[in-house]
């Protein structure tokens, strides 16, 4: 009988901002300003990175297709909250949650290895300068890029299809902003035990395999800077990795308070901030932290936006 009364969901509703309906229109104008800001920034450094001759290096490719993925990161959540702020409408479709889920899943597992591809990148073109445009050419860039994106897509279909094959009955509200994997695993109506199992091993693993690689690769780089003779020439090296360090610590730290730590004391408000962090926020930090520091980049915005004004004055 308790069988027979359970309806299988065809929607969910998301209530992670109805909460606080006075702060609704302050939110949707932060969020949009930082969907403008990310919008022009990743793609401005796309465009960049393409039309500048001196940015055709490996390093620009991979800074390219991060920038890319962090478009596409935020593209999938931001437009969901502004349409539900801007209208009120929390209703999403069962359909439109698994495919939410599924390219939000994609975006970050591909981000996870292009940066670790990107480490490996910085440890070549430290340890072995001479040969860094043979050992990085292009046919090994395009399949390094491609094997990123085939393990972020495989590990997608893994997720989703062990999420969305669990039972959802009655209950439909998500307690989120978008379909993520916590709050959907704590509202399936049956036993996801072994699903949580078989996703969070997997997720541990990819997320440890790549922290792995990052760590040796800067082992390695850091083993090459010191045998350096010139304290200059040390200093000058490794700020050539300072910005990927730092997309590295945001990242990978979100991601291990997100989905590594102790479910004990979790707390959902706290997930929430965390996944508004590495959603919304990184992907609008990553194209100034790579531009910020880096001489290359600036040099080639100007001569950019030299070459715009002078046609402008035409």
């Amino acid at each position: 009988m308790a069988k027979n009364n359970l309806t299988t969901v065809t929607e969910f509703i998301l209530i992670g901002f109805t909460n606080h309906p006075k702060f609704e229109v302050p939110l949707f104008m932060v969020f949009l300003s930082f969907y403008i800001v990310t919008l022009l920034g990743n793609m401005g450094m796309v465009i960049l990175i393409q039309v500048d001759i001196h940015l055709h290096t490996p390093m620009y490719f991979f800074l390219s297709h991060l920038s890319f993925l962090d478009t596409c990161y935020t593209s999938v959540i931001t437009p969901q909250i502004l349409a539900t702020l801007a209208t009120g409408k929390t209703a999403i479709s069962y359909g439109q949650c698994a495919a939410q889920f599924f390219f939000f899943t994609i975006c970050a597992g591909t981000e996870c290895f292009l940066l670790a591809v990107m480490a490996y990148d910085r440890y070549v073109a430290i340890s072995n300068p001479l040969l860094y445009t043979v050992a990085m050419n292009s046919r090994i860039c395009w399949s390094l890029v491609a094997g990123a994106y085939a393990c972020g897509v495989s590990g997608a279909i893994l997720r989703t299809t062990c999420t969305f094959t669990l039972p959802f009955c009655n209950n439909n509200q998500i307690n989120f902003f978008f379909c993520d994997l916590p709050p959907l695993l704590k509202l399936s109506c049956g036993d996801t035990t072994n699903v949580e199992i078989v996703i969070v091993f997997f997720g541990n693993f990819v997320i440890l395999v790549n922290a792995l690689i990052i760590l040796i690769s800067y082992m390695l780089i850091i083993k090459t800077i010191l045998r350096m003779n010139s304290s200059g020439g040390r200093a000058k090296t490794f700020s050539t990795c300072i910005s990927h360090l730092t997309a590295v610590a945001l990242f990978f730290g979100t991601l291990i308070f997100m989905y590594i730590r102790s479910g004990s004391g979790k707390s959902l408000e706290e997930d929430k901030v965390v996944s508004v962090f590495y959603t919304v926020v990184i992907p609008m930090l990553n194209p100034l932290i790579y531009s910020l520091r880096n001489k290359d980049v600036k040099a080639a915005f100007k001569k950019v936006t030299g070459r715009f004004q002078v046609s402008q004055s035409m």
